[in-house]
């Protein structure tokens, strides 16, 4: 973000007679500082703008209605793509004013332009910076379409009715047309939208806001044996068709795939937690393990092989954890963020069976959000990269394996001749910070797309692709 003055007229300087190199349209230059949200505050002539130049691509659309859960539907246009424009596929859940008008959005967003930038901008003159160019924008948007195509995406959108708010919605990692979804009336559907991906992937004409017509179908299986509504939801990774669920209740069911598209639905559920299940976790290396999280502080480590009751239980964190993602890459490593803004990093492999031990597998713990935490996930393309969202408005992008090295910082300082001193209390891992959405619920990181994420808020998606994280990007050509 860069902080600006919201009527540069205010702040122009008064030129002195026979003073030429002082110009009537030129704006003071303000000290350079590093803004941290929550901690600076902004003065009565000042506003944030986003800073352009931070972003491979930013792009923010909506599709009505508000959604609170949404996942990426993966696709057949190439495992590892990294040349714009892109082309991506969703599938949502409303949170509309009434049950009746709420709906499954099935949609594909095309022509998501962008441009690679350099990690160390090249050197600007005084005078060309963003704030003080009047044109940079449209410069942006130039650079934008020589390289990446048009600035403006193409949305294309198909709805399903749904009774309801949807909670949660997940796409079968190995099957991706067929979604499962967490309604607020206290039961999941299992929905096959094949027709709606194939007619999308065959169009390109975009479709007019508020002009896209609702289908009515019928879910291809509908379960109602939880006492309670829910959120926590998950496939497996290794099993095709292999889901559990959890509700407030504190129960989780185990669903697993039969012949026909239908599934047996354990009656006896997984109980040990004492609160609300928030979230559901399979491990990427085990069939039959999976981890759970509470409104209780605890997580639990469970293996369907040995009955109901949680194989490992301990405490996590001082207040609800409300998230948690197993690392697909180092699968030892498990994240959970919490309602009290911390988020934490555990080694499975330090866990204790027994509670009541010290808890050793604790080993990085941040406090840098002050808000709720309400998603978390690892990046699918490096193992130590992570991308937390919290109700303070903030997308933050996390790399562990960073450490402050003053050397290389001083070293950068002189390449790039920058001034700008980053607060001590800033965490070395903090690798991004993203603002600009209201009331953040949920964000994914694009599996096939090394550095994308995608979030939703109360007003909203976004598509963003930090600049300085390309570095972790495969080679081009891949």
């Amino acid at each position: 973000m860069v902080r600006s003055i919201k009527n540069p007229k205010k702040a122009k300087r008064k030129n002195k007679k026979g003073d030429e190199s002082s110009s009537s349209s030129s704006i003071p230059s303000m000290p350079t500082k590093v803004w941290q949200p929550g901690v600076d505050k902004l003065g009565e002539e000042e506003e944030l703008e986003c800073d352009p130049t931070a972003y491979n691509s930013l792009h923010a659309f909506h599709i009505g209605w508000p959604c609170l859960s949404f996942d990426v539907v993966r696709d057949s246009l190439g495992l590892l793509r990294t040349d714009f424009p892109h082309t991506v596929y969703f599938v949502a859940g409303t949170q509309a004013e009434k049950p009746d008008w709420n709906s499954i959005g099935i949609f594909k967003v095309s022509n998501v332009s962008g441009k690679q930038r350099e990690l160390v901008p090249s050197k600007t003159t005084a005078g060309d910076s963003d704030m003080d160019t009047d044109n940079s924008d449209s410069d942006e948007d130039s650079d934008d379409e020589e390289e990446g195509g048009s600035a403006t995406p193409v949305l294309q959108l198909r709805k399903v009715a749904h009774r309801g708010c949807i909670n949660r919605i997940r796409a079968m990692t190995q099957n991706p047309h067929i979604c499962a979804s967490w309604s607020d009336a206290g039961y999941v559907q299992i929905w096959d939208f094949s027709t709606h991906l194939n007619a999308l992937a065959e169009s390109e004409t975009e479709v007019p806001r508020g002009g896209s017509s609702v289908f009515n179908q019928a879910p291809l299986f509908n379960f109602k044996g939880h006492k309670d509504e829910g959120y926590a939801i998950d496939w497996s990774p290794r099993v095709a068709g292999r889901l559990v669920t959890g509700d407030c209740k504190n129960c989780i069911h185990l669903w697993e795939p039969t012949s026909g598209a239908t599934w047996n639905v354990d009656a006896t559920p997984f109980t040990g937690h004492t609160a609300s299940v928030e979230d559901l976790q399979w491990s990427s290396t085990e069939d039959h393990v999976f981890a759970s999280c509470s409104v209780d502080g605890h997580i639990a480590i469970w293996d369907a092989r040995l009955g109901k009751s949680p194989a490992i239980y301990f405490k996590a964190h001082n207040a609800d954890v409300n998230v948690i993602s197993w690392n697909r890459l180092a699968s030892v490593m498990l994240a959970s963020g919490s309602d009290d803004g911390t988020f934490s990093i555990r080694d499975l492999r330090l866990l204790s069976p027994k509670s009541q031990e010290e808890d050793k597998s604790l080993v990085a713990h941040f406090q840098y959000h002050k808000h709720p935490i309400t998603s978390i996930e690892w990046s699918p393309h490096e193992a130590s990269t992570l991308a937390v969202s919290s109700s303070d408005n903030q997308l933050t992008i996390w790399d562990l394996s960073l450490e402050k090295d003053e050397e290389e910082e001083a070293e950068f300082k002189a390449k790039t001749k920058e001034q700008v001193n980053a607060p001590a209390d800033l965490p070395p891992q903090l690798l991004f910070v993203h603002q600009g959405q209201k009331d953040l619920k949920e964000l994914h990181w694009h599996a096939q797309i090394p550095g994308m994420i995608v979030s939703t808020a109360s007003d909203g998606f976004n598509i963003l692709m930090p600049s300085n994280i390309q570095s972790t990007l495969p080679s081009e050509g891949v």
